[in-house]
């Protein structure tokens, strides 16, 4: 079933776009973009959820919730719960397009292992998984695997001269751009924010951008290749809508505005 839905499409896909542009690094960015384009409602979905989420949090029956129930935890719970069905607001959904991209991520994974096969049992099991109306496996192997300084099968490492080992470039540009594409969809949650939908989005923001990374830098390349592409194109969606917000990643005018300012001696108070 996984194979019949998720491999063997994205396996016709890749090969396909690879066929028409004659390179395998390519076909993988418009595979990406294509499939970013697909999940944009939920995107919507997420960036609409963040929004209401933050206006939530200037609401008075909120701000009172908070306030009441501060020392007790199940009750702010409930009662968060019952105003977020009343405003028909769902805490999650700024999540959803983040945990439905793993399966995208673990079937992309498994295609990109089979699809650049090299041995004859290899080339036997992706013969399977080939739609024969649609693609002639003679026509579209072998795939150009080089794509800049990478080979899209193996984990990337960029080697420059004079120094001994490589540098995870894609792993790195992957943490910060899945950082930043998480802070800017919203603006910051209020200092007295304590509830559990921001408290996930929080702990979502911090560790997901290391999770990508390692995935990143552990994985093949063209795998680092797809995460890169997707945080681009999801921040230029988030452009797009209007809803970015560079000042969540300017942690210098944070704290320009959060010092505290000291009154000369002549106009202090007495």
């Amino acid at each position: 079933m996984w194979d019949t839905i998720i491999i063997e499409p994205f396996i016709n896909l890749l090969l396909w776009i690879s066929k028409l542009v004659g390179n395998f690094g390519v076909a993988i960015i418009l595979f990406t973009i294509l499939t970013k384009i697909v999940l944009y409602p939920l995107t919507a979905k997420q960036i609409k959820s963040s929004t209401a989420m933050q206006e939530l949090q200037k609401d008075k029956r909120y701000i009172e919730i908070q306030t009441k129930y501060k020392g007790d935890k199940e009750r702010l719970a409930q009662e968060q719960m019952k105003l977020y069905q009343e405003l028909k607001i769902n805490p999650m959904s700024s999540c959803l397009p983040t945990l439905i991209q793993f399966p995208i991520i673990i079937g992309l994974y498994q295609a990109l292992i089979q699809t650049m096969a090299s041995g004859p049992i290899d080339l036997l099991k992706l013969s399977r998984h080939i739609y024969p109306n649609f693609l002639n496996l003679a026509d579209v192997l072998p795939l150009t695997s080089k794509f800049l300084w990478m080979d899209i099968g193996a984990p990337e490492r960029l080697f420059i001269p004079g120094i001994n080992f490589g540098i995870p470039v894609l792993a790195i540009v992957v943490v910060i751009t899945t950082y930043i594409s998480s802070k800017i969809i919203a603006p910051p949650p209020s200092p007295g924010a304590n509830d559990q939908g921001a408290m996930m989005s929080k702990m979502m923001n911090i560790y997901m951008p290391f999770l990508m990374g390692w995935l990143a830098w552990s994985l093949q390349s063209g795998l680092a290749l797809y995460f890169v592409v997707t945080n681009l194109v999801q921040i230029a969606q988030y452009a797009i809508a209007g809803n970015v917000h560079w000042d969540n990643i300017a942690f210098w005018k944070k704290n320009e505005t959060t010092k505290p300012s000291v009154l000369p001696p002549s106009k202090r108070g007495k």
